[in-house]
């Protein structure tokens, strides 16, 4: 069975105390096993996050491939971000794959 868990923080008496609300939780285990999926999806946002981020604000080359690649798989609103730095920073190169527009390839979006 499937449950949402949501905690919430509140000033104590001795610091901050935590509050849980939990609906159908089974077992234990059950819970273990969901918080160490939901820790590593989180982990993995933030180092692929992290990732394309330095990315798209570095200053030695537009061409990396691992950032290339997450930069176009990102939702548009976040690579159209991402290629504005980009180009931002490297306007006079040929725009990497997932900026570019047209039929040549030679022009940013």
């Amino acid at each position: 069975m499937l449950y949402l868990l949501v905690f919430l923080q509140f000033p104590g008496e001795s610091g901050f105390r935590f509050s849980g609300i939990a609906f159908g939780v089974e077992s234990p285990s059950v819970q273990k096993l969901v918080q160490i999926v939901l820790i590593t999806v989180v982990a993995a946002i933030v180092v692929v996050g992290w990732r394309w981020h330095g990315y798209v604000t570095n200053t030695e080359s537009p061409y990396d491939e691992v950032g290339i690649e997450l930069n176009s798989r990102m939702p548009g609103p976040i690579n159209k971000w991402g290629c504005d730095r980009l180009h931002a920073t490297f306007g006079n190169v040929l725009p990497p794959y997932g900026c570019q527009t047209g039929d040549d390839g030679r022009s940013w979006r």
